[in-house]
């Protein structure tokens, strides 16, 4: 048999082992080019811009009807 617990442990107890598991918000900046929202120190993907410059060309999709 496997050993068990003598106790059972309290809910306190419990949540302070798990209290790293939370997820945290991320931390957003507003593109100085478009305006849309990005993580800082990364290329817009929303138009492909980054400190003022177009590093990455971004192509809009066609929508045929």
């Amino acid at each position: 048999m496997t050993p068990l617990p003598k106790r059972k442990l309290s809910k306190g107890r419990r949540d302070r082992r798990r209290a790293h598991q939370g997820l945290s918000a991320l931390n957003l900046t507003v593109c100085s080019n478009c305006g849309e929202m990005r993580l800082p120190h990364h290329i817009c993907p929303n138009c492909g811009f980054y400190h003022g410059s177009e590093v990455v060309t971004i192509q809009k999709e066609k929508r045929s009807s």
